[in-house]
């Protein structure tokens, strides 16, 4: 199901992939519910860090 996805997600890319809003991701990442590291001002979320949060919350 995330073969395609990259290994590294941007903001943008972990919204669309978790269907979620854009506050409803910066509270999560800055709750540290899902790992993600900032490179200058941008996100960027390791696609393990989302699978984890998938397979832990559901």
């Amino acid at each position: 199901m995330f073969e395609q996805t990259p290994d590294i997600l941007t903001f943008k890319e972990c919204q669309e992939l978790l269907k979620i809003g854009k506050n409803t991701l910066l509270d999560l990442l800055h709750n540290e519910e899902i790992e993600g590291f900032k490179i200058g001002t941008r996100w960027k979320i390791p696609k393990a860090a989302v699978l984890e949060y998938i397979y832990h919350k559901y």
